[in-house]
């Protein structure tokens, strides 16, 4: 899929100079969208092709897969505003050469004047709207901090990385007919929820073609260049913050923004069938859920059973239900809560958890609570793996599809909407029909509780795999069918990212399908019981799987939307 040039404006001056293979720069009016290829050297998947081909360049140009990482999240910033972002968090997960794993935290936090009532009337009934729409559904951001954190693992000038997102907001790219799609379907909310125009908003629909400038946002990303963290938490882009949440009734203060730090946490590690599996731990549900449901299959032959048999899609709805069952009543900010973490990964309490599985026999929620005492689906994902051995997975988000849709004014990034991510009400679902109780209740200055589970496979300290995906609630049981895709079901890359998925989150108790789904496979879960709905897209994976034998890289781009793969 091509987009060319409409305009005949020249970006020559994209990059200060070509990267190191000739004739390969990144061009915001004439790109391809790549879904598979296989290369030798790195490669980069992400929601977007300019992103991608912005890592690669960096790559190109010396920089190890962390530089990629940052220069590709910060492109995404500009060229995928759905998700890709400045103004919300994410997580970091990699494996570098020298064999250190690494986990960085950078989840938006709780304003200081947060409360754990703060969305609830008068009669304690949730108030919807508050956490989902306009300035008070809105975090601290943790990206800026987060790439900073994520900065001393790589190599090149922060200031090398962030160039490509700068001239890409000034000098603007050309969308696709899936972004005008999405900005138009917004244009309401954008008029309704911002007290200053936005580049998102024109007199006339967008159309692909169109170009998209961001000048705003071009100055915002020349401060942080220029004065680092300071560019973005102080000065004049904080001021600019504190005022939008002034003119929009938020809390979020300078104090809050000033105090923001991203967190380096121990990595979650766990062994599967000879492989190494890397993770995010809390305040990502994602990492010991994905253990906890890996351990519950692995003694079963679920390889020989194949690739959505009846036998394999029931075994595996029923450990997700019981992971889910967990998250919603043990997990939460474990700077906050304490959670019993070791327990809910024990041999011999997953080995109970899994003691009333009846193979042909559709489970309970009702029956199946959690087993101790008593996310918008607008995530965007990448993954890089480079030509040294460092291999990098990174989930951000905004939460809802352009967050809050709020601009700050004169800035030019949207706010998320993450506050929906807490238990607004103990037992109440959030935007995505997950229930939680008082482990995740608003807090001042705590973390939400994520679903985002960026994750990277090892074969004797190699990494074999990068992967993760967006999709809110969907994003852990995606993961856990991408990974078993391929290492058992044997699927190549473009398969495992590829095939319909199912997802059970334990409540509802309903197997949701998406589209096109097998017929047989639905008719055999109806017969034991199960109930089955039909849904449209679950998320959007991006895969890059190292071939041992051929020592290439086989990077897969979700066909869900624009996503692309790019290398070298």
């Amino acid at each position: 899929m091509r987009f060319l040039l409409i305009f005949g404006v020249a970006i020559g001056g994209l990059l200060s100079a070509r990267a190191q293979q000739p004739g390969y720069q990144l061009r915001p009016y004439d790109y391809t969208i790549e879904k598979n290829i296989s290369v030798p050297n790195g490669a980069v998947v992400s929601a977007h092709p300019l992103a991608s081909q912005a890592g690669v360049l960096i790559l190109q140009q010396g920089g190890n897969a962390v530089d990629a990482a940052i220069a590709t999240q910060l492109a995404l910033a500009v060229v995928y505003p759905g998700a890709g972002n400045i103004g919300g968090g994410g997580f970091l997960v990699a494996h570098l050469k020298n064999g250190k794993n690494i986990a960085i935290d950078y989840r938006e936090t709780a304003p200081a004047k947060a409360s754990r009532d703060m969305y609830l009337d008068s009669a304690g009934n949730p108030i919807t709207h508050l956490s989902l729409d306009g300035h008070l559904a809105a975090g601290v951001p943790g990206t800026i901090a987060g790439l900073y954190a994520s900065h001393k693992y790589g190599k090149l000038p922060f200031s090398k990385l962030i160039d490509p997102a700068i001239q890409l907001a000034e000098k603007g790219y050309v969308i696709t007919a899936q972004e005008a799609k999405n900005l138009n379907d917004t244009r309401a909310e954008f008029l309704k929820l911002n007290t200053a125009p936005t580049a998102f908003v024109k007199d006339v629909p967008w159309k692909a073609g169109d170009t998209l400038l961001q000048p705003e946002l071009a100055h915002t990303l020349r401060l942080v260049r220029e004065k680092g963290m300071a560019g973005f938490y102080e000065g004049e882009t904080a001021n600019k913050i504190v005022a939008e949440m002034q003119r929009g009734h938020g809390i979020m203060t300078l104090a809050d923004l000033k105090n923001y730090k991203a967190k380096e946490r121990t990595a979650l590690s766990f062994q599967y069938k000879g492989k190494t599996i890397v993770t995010m731990p809390l305040p990502s549900s994602g990492g010991i859920c994905l253990q906890q449901m890996m351990m519950m299959i692995e003694k079963y032959p679920i390889g020989k059973w194949g690739f959505q048999s009846p036998e394999a899609m029931q075994l595996m709805i029923e450990v997700e239900r019981r992971a889910y069952a967990d998250r919603a009543e043990f997990l939460g900010d474990p700077d906050f809560v304490k959670v019993p973490v070791a327990k809910l990964i024990q041999p011999d309490y997953l080995k109970q958890r899994m003691a009333d599985y009846q193979p042909g026999k559709a489970g309970n929620s009702d029956q199946t609570k959690a087993g101790l005492i008593k996310e918008s689906e607008q995530t965007t994902h990448l993954s890089i793996i480079d030509k040294e051995g460092n291999a990098v997975a990174v989930t951000t988000t905004l939460n809802g599809h352009y967050g809050s849709r709020t601009v700050v004014g004169k800035a030019g990034f949207l706010l998320n909407n993450e506050m929906d991510d807490f238990s607004v009400k103990p037992g109440v679902p959030n935007m995505y029909g997950l229930v939680g109780t008082e482990a995740n209740a608003i807090a001042p200055g705590k973390r939400m509780l994520s679903s985002m589970t960026p994750t990277i496979v090892l074969q004797n300290n190699t990494p074999v795999y990068s992967l993760g995906t967006p999709g809110g609630s969907t994003i852990i049981t995606s993961v856990f069918q991408t990974l078993l895709n391929s290492l058992e079901f044997g699927l190549s890359p473009d398969d495992a990212v590829n095939k319909p998925k199912f997802h059970h989150q334990w409540l509802p108790d309903v197997v949701y399908v998406e589209t096109g789904f097998n017929e047989a496979s639905i008719k055999a879960l109806e017969a034991m019981g199960y109930k089955v709905v039909k849904r449209g897209p679950i998320g959007r994976t991006e895969l890059i799987r190292k071939n041992l034998t051929s020592k290439k890289l086989d990077a897969a781009a979700d066909k869900r939307g624009d996503d692309s793969a790019a290398g070298y």
